[in-house]
């Protein structure tokens, strides 16, 4: 009747994130979105480890140039070298606990989800026999599983969130050819879930963009994407130019990514931003 199990958050010595500490029994869910956190787990993997590779690279290149300077007897430069070995390989460690802690969660996200599905697998299975007072008991007793699988996945989505860093975005301005005029205003509106980033720019006589405002950090989301809207600003009067989405499992890397999407279905108004993770 019962799949015997104890809550993961007993198990996990994780603190949860402020914004998930009303996940008790009772609270309202959403729905755990399991393809999605695969995604997102195996961009910010893949992403994590180029960090380590490219770190990786730099110590050994600091510690070749480490043993040619102890043959050479500069002390000053050889003790220098000697801190900036040290400081990449506390880099180093503490990418390799990232990873293992992603790693950690990700595997006891998918323990839940399998356990999830067969809950709900066995459910379907019930509700198809006769009806008996044993099965009814066993119905209760899988709908109690269920919810708390649910709860579960729910909270090792919100830790898995704190381990997603940092979207530093750049307004790198518009992209318009004949559409943009020397003192035509516009406004562009970036947001990712509750964040917000609102900011306005000018075209000048020399075709040049001035902006507001230039960057922006986000914290990434497992389930949101970026909604990108234009308007043009004209006197007291608004004109929308375009609304559209962005995904961000493309900028988990370590180089930073030009992003340059159509506003306009034509494509004739384009918005060019960069992203550093």
């Amino acid at each position: 009747k019962s799949l015997s199990r104890s809550s993961v958050r007993s198990r996990m010595s994780l603190k949860p994130p402020k914004a998930y500490n009303s996940l008790q029994k009772g609270a309202p869910l959403w729905d755990p979105k399991p393809l999605q956190v695969k995604k997102i787990f195996e961009a910010l993997k893949k992403g994590l480890n180029e960090y380590l590779e490219a770190h990786q690279a730099e110590l050994d290149y600091l510690s070749g140039r480490h043993k040619d300077t102890k043959r050479n007897s500069r002390l000053a430069f050889y003790y220098d070298l000697d801190k900036q070995i040290r400081s990449v390989e506390r880099y180093i460690r503490k990418l390799e606990f990232h990873i293992s802690k992603v790693e950690e969660l990700y595997e006891a996200y998918c323990i839940q989800c399998r356990l999830r599905d067969g809950a709900t697998n066995m459910k379907h299975a019930f509700s198809l026999s006769p009806s008996t007072k044993a099965s009814r008991e066993s119905l209760v007793e899988l709908y109690k599983n269920f919810q708390e699988c649910t709860e579960d996945m729910c909270f090792i989505e919100g830790a898995l969130e704190v381990h997603l860093g940092e979207f530093h975005v750049k307004m790198k301005g518009l992209v318009g050819f004949a559409r943009l005029c020397p003192g035509d205003q516009y406004e562009v509106f970036v947001r990712l879930g509750r964040q917000k980033w609102r900011l306005k720019g000018k075209i000048e006589t020399d075709d040049s963009q001035t902006w507001d405002e230039e960057e922006k950090i986000f914290i990434p989301n497992l389930h949101e994407k970026f909604e990108i809207k234009v308007t043009e600003l004209r006197g007291l009067a608004t004109i929308l130019v375009g609304v559209v989405t962005c995904d961000s499992i493309n900028f988990f890397t370590t180089k930073p990514q030009a992003i340059i999407v159509d506003i306009t279905e034509l494509g004739t108004i384009k918005l060019q931003l960069e992203v550093l993770w």
